[in-house]
């Protein structure tokens, strides 16, 4: 079983024991005597571009339009968010496309209710000095990649389609470290890094780098980012969700229509960011919100289904999963509508 749903796994019962004093809590004020939903949304990393619409709903009072407070915060350990919603200590969470599946596979009850990145932004780079321009180039090449063992089935996959060997690519665990270890030359490559992220922050330390998509090397086009929420929410509480989803498609589709605003939003709420580096990444991200989708949000089945099947043939979830169950396009569906 991949780690961190080794975590997410042994760790459910426990959040769902140790959370039942403060979900009654949560319960209880869920619904104060204002007629106010208040809700809590766990990020998935540190506050940058790609969350730009939440803030941009939360700042131009779109939660508010809905009697929502929610409360939007990074874990201590992002990795837990499928964790705390699943078990209902968050209501709702943002996370990966593969890692929702890997979790339904083992039975935590999560459910993406939006798919907020249309591709993978995960890729493969190389600096451009060392040649590694395609897939197969890394054939008798060092590749890094963050500890996530899925990550080397997408790396697998895209040597494989551009015919090479991957038995002879060396694979090495360097954590989050990809950028100093690609760098200092530890490694030929990584996998694992954002293409709207890791290459301008190399490109800002002086190194032109190639950036090899996965979606265009054989494996199969999938949602980076996702919201979540869990089958008891989206059955006992919809209006909540409903009333999210719509404040959050309201707030992307603002952003994604003024970037400078959204990104001094960003940096208005969040003062530590490196302006500089959103600037540039918000551009590359605004596109990937939407692309070839009708709405903010949008999952179709055919895109659940055939990363699913890629996941299974590659070993990456160890027992079946249904992707039919692992996501609902019908909040977005309707939040489109009363556009």
């Amino acid at each position: 079983m991949p780690k961190q749903l080794n975590r997410i796994v042994s760790l459910v019962a426990t959040a769902l024991l140790l959370g039942l004093i403060e979900g009654a809590l949560l319960a209880g004020c869920a619904r104060p005597a204002s007629g106010v939903t208040q809700v809590t949304l766990a990020l998935d990393w540190y506050p940058n571009s790609n969350h730009a619409g939440l803030f941009v709903a939360q700042q131009k009072g779109y939660f508010t339009d809905e009697d929502l407070e929610v409360k939007l915060y990074t874990p201590s350990d992002p990795s837990t968010v499928l964790q705390t919603v699943g078990a209902g200590k968050d209501d709702f969470g943002i996370s990966y496309q593969a890692d929702v599946l890997i979790a339904r596979s083992e039975g935590v009850p999560v459910v993406s209710i939006m798919g907020m990145v249309q591709h993978p932004l995960n890729s493969v780079m190389a600096l451009k000095s060392s040649g590694i321009m395609r897939p197969r180039d890394l054939v008798g090449k060092k590749v890094g990649y963050p500890g996530i063992p899925y990550n080397i089935s997408l790396l697998k996959t895209m040597v494989e389609k551009d015919g090479g060997d991957f038995s002879k690519v060396e694979v090495v665990n360097v954590d989050f470290d990809l950028v100093p270890a690609l760098l200092s030359k530890r490694v030929d490559a990584f996998v694992g890094g954002y293409w709207t992220h890791e290459n301008l922050l190399i490109e800002h330390l002086g190194q032109q780098v190639n950036v090899m998509r996965m979606e265009q090397w054989g494996v199969p086009d999938f949602y980076e980012l996702v919201l979540v929420t869990n089958e008891k929410t989206i059955k006992e509480r919809p209006d909540a969700v409903r009333k999210l989803v719509r404040a959050l498609v309201r707030g992307y589709n603002d952003a994604g229509g003024n970037l400078n605003e959204a990104l001094d939003t960003l940096v208005q709420t969040h003062p530590e960011v490196d302006k500089g580096m959103e600037d540039r990444g918000i551009r590359l991200l605004a596109p990937m919100w939407t692309d070839g989708a009708p709405s903010f949000g949008w999952q179709t089945a055919e895109r659940w289904r055939s990363y699913a099947a890629w996941m299974q043939s590659q070993k990456v979830v160890e027992k079946p999963v249904d992707p039919d169950k692992a996501f609902t396009n019908s909040f977005v569906e309707e939040a489109a509508k009363s556009k």
